[in-house]
């Protein structure tokens, strides 16, 4: 095939723009061109042959230039300056061959010639611009928008890696501070406490895969609420109840701590805080309610953090989440929905 393009097609290309000029041109002269000298016939037809394969080569080597001096590149802009240059070579060339031989035979050069000359070799040039150049232009294309989506995914990931990373600044100064004061009072209950914060920081460091069994979520809260009961008031009434249902899910993690730190901080009024975890018929729903004392407080401080969690779950569920707040009578409540999602099979 490569030698058909290469031997072949190019004195195709030579004759079929020498047969489209001399059947128009014989239409209006009324002349038959196989009445005419077969020597004559044949000269012209080697110099059309001649004109296809000195068109096809130039035509071929300003595909190369434009290719090394913008490589991979697609724009508007690129193809009008390819195109132009095309055109440009495409009029030397006819009128270099054709025009001197459309002067020397004949009746001599008249000027519907000199438009055939020019316009049926341009009406050919386009059609074979867009076929050679259709492939390259398309992988180019392709290319642009490969590119265009890892930086956009390569943004969204940064994006992802620093909203989850504000989470633990507060994560680590609320559990130093309890351990700290916890070493005055009870050196025991000081290790246990260090021993769940080991675990709690282990899996925020080194556990982090794309998802995680809904299961671990579960592991990491339970440690973190045991973590902060050690700190909480004595008021404190906690009820916290996670669905025997919820186990192989596959989840996000760190999405639901947010709403859990973020009622231990601010519960207040008569200390009453609920955490609740349920598979639904869509999916999996996640509660939090804290009393509190001061509801604009609460609702100014606890913005930035519920703002960048609504972040994440634009980014990791998009269009597959409903994630509301409600502030009534003296109660502070974040429910969080999300969609059904697969079952993580178990890591041997």
């Amino acid at each position: 095939m490569k030698k058909f393009w290469k031997y072949v097609f190019p004195g195709l290309y030579g004759l079929l723009i020498y047969f489209t000029i001399r059947l128009l041109a014989d239409s209006v002269s009324g002349m038959k061109f196989w009445q005419r000298s077969w020597v004559l016939n044949s000269i012209e037809m080697s110099t059309c042959i001649i004109m296809g394969f000195v068109a096809i080569a130039v035509y071929k080597r300003l595909f190369r230039y434009f290719d090394r001096v913008q490589p991979g590149s697609f724009s508007y802009k690129k193809i009008a300056k390819e195109l132009g240059w095309v055109i440009l070579a495409n009029a030397i060339i006819v009128n270099t061959f054709a025009t001197p031989m459309a002067a020397l035979t004949d009746d001599g050069l008249q000027w519907e010639d000199i438009v055939d000359i020019n316009v049926i070799p341009l009406l050919y040039v386009l059609i074979y611009y867009g076929i050679a150049r259709s492939n390259t232009f398309l992988r180019a294309w392709v290319t642009g928008k490969l590119q265009l989506e890892k930086l956009t995914n390569d943004k969204l990931q940064t994006e992802l890696k620093f909203l989850k990373a504000q989470y633990h600044p507060h994560f680590l100064f609320n559990a130093l501070n309890t351990i700290y004061f916890q070493m005055d009072e009870n050196v025991a209950e000081a290790k246990k406490s260090i021993e769940k914060f080991s675990e709690l920081l282990r899996y925020q460091l080194y556990d982090q895969q794309q998802t995680v069994s809904v299961t671990q979520e579960i592991q990491y809260l339970e440690n973190f609420i045991q973590l902060q009961k050690t700190r909480a008031s004595e008021k404190l009434q906690l009820d916290v109840r996670f669905d025997q249902k919820l186990n192989g899910q596959a989840v996000y993690p760190l999405l639901f701590l947010p709403l859990v730190e973020n009622a231990f901080k601010y519960v207040g009024g008569d200390y009453q805080l609920s955490i609740y975890a349920a598979l639904t018929p869509k999916g999996l729903q996640f509660t939090v309610i804290n009393s509190m004392t001061d509801e604009t407080e609460q609702r100014k401080e606890a913005g930035i953090g519920l703002e960048n969690l609504k972040r994440r779950l634009e980014l990791l569920y998009p269009g597959k989440h409903v994630f509301n707040t409600e502030k009534k009578e003296g109660k502070f409540m974040a429910a969080l929905q999300l969609d059904f999602l697969e079952v993580v099979q178990p890591q041997n």
